[in-house]
């Protein structure tokens, strides 16, 4: 069974940086989809970030383009997601994920994906 497990997570000030990663057990991202999602108290999960591993390419939400930057390391089978410019908005706990069914797949639906890790909070005050 694959296992995701995220790190980074903290509280900073706004406009602060924070690099969060996943981690996966046994190889996991050697063919999938791994997406970013967040949760905030009292909101649904909401997609923030994508990357295929297959073809490298990504997509982002709205809220965060141009803010994050999310990027694979095949050497160290990890995801990595780049947050700049922080803004309280962005408080939530963050989760990584795969979709394992669709290889190709870009998915901004938290349906989609089968795995998720446990998530780390991220905190950012003004």
């Amino acid at each position: 069974q694959v296992h995701l497990v995220e790190s980074g997570g903290g509280s900073v000030q706004v406009g602060g940086s924070l690099r969060l990663s996943c981690a996966a057990s046994e190889g996991a991202f050697s063919s999938y989809p791994v997406g970013w999602f967040r949760q905030a108290p009292g909101k649904e999960r909401e997609f923030v970030s994508v990357v295929n591993w297959n073809s490298g390419h990504t997509y982002y939400a709205d809220s965060v383009k141009g803010r994050f930057t999310i990027s694979r390391d095949n050497a160290k089978n990890t995801v990595a997601l780049q947050m700049n410019s922080l803004k309280p908005e962005d408080t939530a706990i963050y989760y990584c994920a795969l979709d394992s069914r669709t290889p190709w797949g870009l998915s901004v639906f938290p349906y989609q994906y089968d795995t998720w890790g446990q998530g780390t909070q991220v905190t950012v005050s003004s």
